[in-house]
């Protein structure tokens, strides 16, 4: 089925970002993969490019337009680049909106121009060793020491840890608060007190650096403070829409990505004498997937639109992200054992899909939180 939802500045941006793809990430991945992150280099030439800041009004050095259609071709496209490692989705669509939303002026003008142009790197920080979807078990926390918070605590599984120049932390500012005694606190590189752990080795998106963050007595300005005191639960609520639309958006980009390279797998490998795709098993696992990504494909692109126009609510965009990375996860699954042997094979496009996909059903809020979220606005 046509899409309906691009207008022709949008296929023109495609054409950018895979432009740039071709240039500036595609020729060096394979090292970055080595290296277990990506060069600053590559972040700056992304801002140079326009792919930074899009929804950042154009005074702090953005695009101006909230239209999340770039942000949904951006993804798409780094998706079937197979290039997740440069995290310009994070650091757009999911922090964001943090600074564009709740940013006082002075820190507008502080944070926003580095954050488009590439220098300025950001990450958030809310999972602990012992608190992940759980908000009310963080331990993080903060004293309020009159001009300055002092910062200690441990969080672990950060998304751009190592490169990070800017990092939100939730942390607890009300003990007896629970998740409602929260706080956004902005630690900058260089901050005394603060250091990074290991660059955790993980099965998939090696190019991604994620890293464990400590904070030893950080003297944290009150103007870093971002948002309301002790209002984190209220704004992080407000901003996982867009994040978990953002992870379902490259959840089912990847899923047709993987189906593709498959169909072209099983047309030309031959086995007893004939390609397996005149295999009768072999056509209807084809036909089975196909349908579920265009039913999947249909569903994403209303919630595209919907969100476009500041109308995607909770539920919908927790339906969207449990369906589509289940998807991605069980199509990524079948088209491996499709290719049999070779689909083991690390040099295969198949088997990287099936690695780096498998984060997809447990950050952004794990699968069983996006039902539970679904079952208590159906039941009440």
């Amino acid at each position: 089925m046509k899409r309906k939802i691009f207008a022709p500045e949008h296929e023109e941006f495609r054409a950018t970002v895979r432009s740039f793809l071709a240039k500036e990430v595609l020729p060096h991945y394979e090292q970055w993969e080595k290296d277990g992150i990506v060069s600053r280099d590559a972040w700056r030439a992304a801002g140079k490019q326009g792919l930074l800041g899009f929804a950042v009004p154009e005074e702090y050095g953005g695009g101006g337009t909230p239209d999340f259609r770039y942000s949904a071709v951006l993804a798409e496209e780094f998706t079937r680049a197979g290039a997740p490692g440069l995290a310009l989705g994070l650091h757009n669509d999911i922090i964001g909106p943090y600074l564009t939303g709740l940013a006082t002026e002075e820190q507008k003008r502080r944070w926003l121009p580095g954050f488009c142009d590439g220098s300025l790197i950001t990450a958030i920080a809310m999972t602990e060793p012992g608190a992940g979807s759980d908000l009310q078990g963080i331990r993080t926390h903060a004293e309020d020491r009159g001009d300055h918070w002092l910062l200690n605590g441990s969080k672990t599984f950060i998304s751009s840890g190592i490169l990070a120049d800017l990092v939100i932390v939730v942390a607890k500012t009300t003990p007896e608060g629970g998740a409602h005694g929260l706080s956004l606190l902005v630690v900058e590189r260089g901050m005394d007190g603060f250091e990074r752990g290991r660059n955790l080795d993980k099965i998939g998106q090696k190019a991604q650096d994620t890293a464990e963050l400590f904070f030893h007595d950080v003297r944290v300005p009150k103007e870093n403070l971002l948002g309301d005191l002790n209002g984190a639960f209220a704004h992080l609520m407000t901003n996982l829409a867009q994040e978990r639309l953002s992870i379902a958006v490259s959840g089912i980009a990847a899923a047709e990505h993987v189906l593709e390279l498959t169909t072209e797998y099983v047309k030309e490998r031959e086995a007893f004498g004939r390609p397996l795709a005149r295999l009768q098993h072999i056509r209807f696992e084809i036909a089975e997937m196909a349908t579920e990504c265009a039913v999947t494909r249909t569903f994403l692109d209303r919630c595209i639109e919907d969100h476009a126009r500041g109308e995607l609510d909770a539920v919908h965009a927790s339906m969207a992200k449990w369906w589509a990375t289940e998807l991605q996860k069980r199509v990524a699954d079948r088209c491996l054992q499709l290719h049999g042997g070779y689909g083991y094979m690390a040099e295969y496009p198949v088997a990287r899909a099936f690695t780096d996909g498998r984060i997809q059903t447990i950050y952004g809020g794990t699968t069983e939180i996006m039902k539970e979220i679904i079952g208590r606005a159906v039941l009440g």
